[in-house]
């Protein structure tokens, strides 16, 4: 019934699953969790995939299911939205408007009709004007949410009949969910819904069958076996009507035991049951109504779990963290989800639920904070390292600055304007431009004294950092403008009195240019205050030192003796010998981009090079930036998950540390139960088929090709020394500013520092409790 092109596609997808199943053992660790739950049932909730793999793949193709049971539970559940052919056939199609799903509109002999759909009228292509055997010839299945990739859509996937597609699960089927949204539209066109479903059921295992019409629900309640098919009934948004019944689900939502006469279970919008404030994105109270709900004995099913939404401020754009917040919050846990990405349900339930950031590691990858922890708090400010801290970074990060009046302190970048509202205040006059530094304009540190400086963030001039702002991904407004800097003494102070265990990485740029042109000495700078701070004593906290500079390496390796790490800037291919050879003169260990290590074109990986183990051979550490929450930071590859790209790093390219902005994924990640099981590791917790996913596209549509990028030379990595300070006298304090003097060793800055420890102990005492 396929034409010719359409088997040719689906010849090409099944190498691609070979692939990918080569690379994703079907083993699952569910066996292994014996905590009790607080389901209905006491069992843990179910994944149920919604159209399959639909958050990668066209919802309700054939490939999406297949990744869907290869990489989720074994018990996952395939959800498929029954719509009815005009000959009565059921089809998988996610939207009763074809083209929502499908490449109908294409397609010249299908014209668009205007029907009544729940008293709407609505206009589109509907399958009841069409016989199974015309959608099979002409129409194919494309991805119908244009935030993700439509790079699948010239792959033919056919349109599947419910039976067609439990054949095509076999031998290893999983269970089946019909949901029949639209049972009295179709009654309208004298099709029957019912009469569908009983007959598929005689030989196919259906185990739910949910619909929005409690009507519905009512004519199959005393058809099908409870013990075999479970009927849930669907909530819509509360002011929608159910048409059978003509009430709002508002107020069927009132009368749950009304409900129990007919379903055993309900399926809700998981705002029903974590609300979310409409205008600050935050979490408002959770309701009673999994508690009600189990009370009168009906199973809750929570909708709309999906990867690549922006979700509630308070779960730091990590879906794991949100599935936790409904299966293992200490009060309750829904019966099931409902997700576009059943991967990440699968590892919510079996990796990561019922740990916590203390369980043991099962790796000892190394966990490196970009700016502490500024996914979630102003960068380099007591707010963003208090709660790298109590998130259990390893290694917290100062990227150091200088100030007019000489003293380091931490700061994200050198120009003020990137990282405080500088351009808002009577500093604004100071904007300039160095092309030696950064291309336009700014407002440079060394043009301001220390307590100027201080005063910015005082005022409330601390700045989230929003790199994806351009995709209207926003972090934790409500702490924007919050938070206090630090001086590199004090940042200091702060990690030698917290833990013997915690490490520092000082991070030094510019090096050279504020030697030659502002008579300011960072690496003296530096070599001093830790010096003062106690950590060239024996028993001090680890310290490491990370420039791009080779000049600057070179002159910590005269002075003391501190891990040296060597940041390579760009993205390279590799690195030729004679470079590694001039890096292990003067480092231990480098940071790599990821696209170093997983070449990426068009938020595709198309392959991986052999820059980590090339560094690794030669007894160097390698460290790989940056890993954030936010899907758009991750390759497709990926699926839109932190820690299935951590994961894959880790595992595969064997990385030695993650530098992340959200360290509490990558601490939850290396403590995670699924780790270390050998053979019996689950295939969500596999490392992923890097550049797998361009074996199903057409190659019509393959991600441009890109030229490899070039090896790392020596010629790059070689430096002159560092200059020797510029004879200029330092400039005058800025008018109607004070500049701040620096103070004697072991003066002054002794009593910020007893202040400052005795409210940071406390800050981070409010993070941990």
């Amino acid at each position: 019934m396929w034409n010719s092109r359409a088997l040719l596609r689906l010849l090409s997808l099944l190498r691609y699953l070979l692939l990918f199943h080569s690379v994703l053992p079907l083993v699952s660790a569910q066996g292994s969790n014996t905590t009790s739950w607080n389901t209905l049932s006491g069992s843990p909730p179910l994944v149920i995939a919604r159209g399959g793999f639909s958050g990668i793949y066209p919802d309700s193709s054939d490939i999406a299911y297949s990744l869907a049971a290869q990489t989720s539970l074994a018990n996952v559940i395939l959800w498929c939205d029954v719509q009815l052919t005009k000959d009565r056939e059921g089809i998988c199609i996610p939207d009763i408007k074809l083209e929502n799903a499908t490449d109908i509109g294409h397609v010249s002999e299908f014209k668009s009709k205007t029907y009544s759909v729940n008293g709407v009228q609505t206009s589109g292509y509907f399958s009841v004007d069409y016989t199974l055997k015309e959608l099979l010839s002409n129409v194919v299945l494309i991805q119908g949410d244009y935030t993700r990739t439509n790079r699948f859509d010239g792959s033919d996937f056919p349109i599947l009949t419910v039976n067609e597609l439990v054949r095509r699960e076999t031998p290893n089927p999983s269970g089946l969910w019909l949901n029949i949204q639209h049972d009295v539209f179709y009654a309208q066109h004298n099709l029957s819904m019912k009469n569908f479903v009983l007959s598929v059921s005689r030989t196919v295992n259906v185990s739910y069958i949910s619909s929005p019409e409690a009507g519905f629900l009512r004519s199959l309640r005393a058809l099908v076996k409870p013990s075999k098919t479970k009927l849930v009934f669907r909530f819509l948004e509360k002011d929608k009507v159910d048409p059978s019944t003509n009430q709002t689900y508002g107020s069927l939502l009132k009368n749950l035991t009304s409900i129990k006469t007919f379903a055993s279970g309900i399926l809700v919008p998981k705002e029903y049951i974590w609300p979310v404030d409409p205008t600050s994105l935050y979490l408002l109270p959770h309701t009673s109504l999994v508690s009600d709900a189990h009370k009168v004995g009906l199973e809750v099913f929570a909708s709309d779990f999906m990867n690549d939404i922006s979700i509630s401020y308070n779960y730091s754009y990590d879906p794991v963290a949100e599935y936790l917040n409904f299966i293992d919050n200490g009060n309750f846990s829904v019966d099931g989800v409902l997700s576009d990405f059943p991967l990440t349900s699968s590892e919510a339930i079996d990796c990561f639920a019922h740990i916590g950031l203390n369980a043991p590691k099962q790796v000892n990858t190394l966990i490196i904070s970009k700016y502490g922890a500024s996914g979630d708090y102003p960068p380099c400010t007591d707010l963003s390292y208090g709660k790298a801290i109590s998130d259990g970074v390893d290694v917290l990060d100062c990227p150091v600055q200088m100030s007019k009046d000489g003293i380091p302190f931490c700061l994200s970048s050198i120009d003020l304007i990137e990282s405080t509202n500088v351009a808002q205040s009577s500093f604004s006059r100071l904007g300039k431009t160095i092309p030696e530094i950064k291309s336009g304009n700014g407002i440079f540190t060394f043009d301001l004294a220390w307590n100027d400086i201080k005063s910015l963030s005082r005022k409330s001039n601390a700045l989230m950092l929003n790199p994806h702002s351009m995709n209207n991904l926003y972090r934790n407004p409500e702490y924007n403008k919050k938070g206090q800097y630090l001086t590199l003494s004090d940042f200091l102070n702060l990690t030698k009195a917290h833990t013997s265990t915690l490490s520092v990485v000082i991070i030094i740029e510019n090096a050279a240019y504020l030697a030659r042109k502002q008579n300011l000495s960072v690496t003296d700078a530096v070599i001093d205050t830790l010096s003062r701070a106690g950590y060239d004593k024996p028993g001090a906290p680890k310290v490491m030192i990370q420039s791009t500079n080779s000049s600057v390496l070179l002159k910590f390796k005269e002075k003391a003796k501190y891990e040296l790490v060597y940041k390579i800037d760009e993205i390279v291919g590799g690195a030729v010998d004679s470079a590694i050879s001039n890096i292990k003169r003067f480092a231990h260990s480098v940071v790599v981009k990821k696209a170093s290590v997983y070449p990426v074109s068009e938020l595709f990986a198309i392959g991986s090079t052999k820059i980590v183990s090339k560094f690794k051979s030669s007894n160097l550490s390698v460290y790989v930036e940056t890993f954030s929450n936010e899907f758009v930071s991750q390759d497709w590859d990926f699926m839109s998950d932190a820690y299935v790209e951590i994961n894959t790093f880790v595992q595969d390219a064997e990385i030695d540390g993650v530098i992340t902005d959200f360290p509490k994924t990558a601490n939850r990640y290396r403590r995670n139960k699924c780790l270390n099981l050998g053979e019996k590791t689950p295939a969500y917790m596999e490392p992923v088929a890097v550049g797998g996913l361009l074996q199903a596209m057409d190659k019509s549509l393959l991600p441009p090709a890109m030229a490899p990028a070039p090896p790392l030379t020596e010629d790059e990595v070689t430096e002159p020394p560092l200059p020797p300070l510029s004879k200029i006298a330092p400039s005058s304090p800025i008018s109607g500013t004070q500049a701040g003097a620096q103070p004697p060793h072991n003066a002054q800055a002794q009593v910020t520092v007893c202040f400052f420890l005795s409210t940071l102990t406390v800050l981070v005492a409010s993070f941990l409790f």
